[in-house]
């Protein structure tokens, strides 16, 4: 996680050690496809075939032979290899588990791999900075995405003196992008996940051309937003049930949050004063 994404460290988990071997390559669209289902399935990906990687990003087997001399292997079993050597095998999910517990398990790997990423607090700190210093603070989530969001502006304004949630789609996106601009916004934070709506990327490039830094949650580097962003945060959903999971971006927002607050002189004092005004009236049953 770095500007675009992760950077280096040891002690890596595999998903941000993958993330890593992909930085400073040019990907295809397909390669990019490739990258993001192994980054996914991190823990796997040491012990499939170049046949079995293929059906589960949905490629073909030679794009994923393609893929590996991309990343400088001579082939798919030298990057397989190389893999095996810097990822210790990990405990694989009880077979007799059903598929909620699946499902459960699936997200814990995930916010263990964000953990990872976490190791290096050098982007949430600047994204925090960037936040904190925008005023106001536009927050897109669009479909899926929305609900995140939503949280994340519903804690910002309790310390953050303007913020401003778009959360709906439509011709009027790219009207209150330029409010905000005209408003005195310097920073827009998006929170894009799967399946992409065409209108968050171009709504990003858009706020990058009237001048916005973007910083964007997204559930994976190789996202179709990274291109349109000039921080990107990876947390990847889980894919488990009929609909995603979103833990890992839930949890993120939150420690984005933090890190904003650490940047907010007047954080402290705003919450304990919506305290104090919460209990006079009574708001919440204790």
């Amino acid at each position: 996680m770095s500007e675009r994404t992760h950077g280096e460290g040891g002690g890596q988990g595999p998903a941000a050690r993958l993330q890593h071997l992909f930085e400073g390559h040019r990907l295809t669209p397909t390669q990019r496809r490739i990258a993001h289902c192994m980054v996914r399935r991190a823990a796997d990906v040491p012990f499939l075939s170049s046949v079995e990687l293929a059906e589960l990003a949905g490629v073909s087997q030679p794009s994923v032979t393609r893929f590996a001399v991309a990343l400088g292997f001579d082939g798919y079993p030298a990057l397989r290899r190389h893999l095996r050597e810097v990822s210790p095998a990990e405990p694989a999910v009880d077979a007799v588990a059903n598929e909620y517990q699946k499902a459960v398990e699936a997200e814990i790997a995930n916010l263990r791999h964000l953990s990872d990423l976490l190791a290096d607090p050098a982007p949430v700190e600047r994204a925090g900075q960037l936040l904190a210093a925008s005023r106001p603070l536009p927050v897109l989530g669009l479909r899926a995405a929305a609900s995140q969001a939503y949280g994340f502006s519903y804690f910002a304004a309790k310390v953050h003196p303007d913020v401003r949630l778009l959360d709906e789609g439509g011709t009027m996106l790219a009207d209150r992008i330029d409010a905000a601009v005209r408003a005195g916004a310097t920073t827009l934070l998006c929170f894009a996940l799967p399946r992409h709506p065409r209108e968050v990327v171009e709504a990003l490039a858009h706020a990058r051309s009237v001048g916005l830094t973007v910083v964007t949650v997204a559930d994976s580097a190789f996202a179709p937003v990274a291109a349109h962003s000039d921080l990107l945060l990876p947390a990847a959903v889980g894919t488990g049930l009929a609909f995603d999971t979103a833990c890992a971006p839930m949890l993120l927002g939150r420690v984005l949050l933090e890190a904003m607050c650490d940047d907010l002189p007047q954080a402290q004092a705003r919450l304990e004063e919506f305290d104090v005004r919460a209990a006079e009236r009574g708001l919440f049953a204790e």
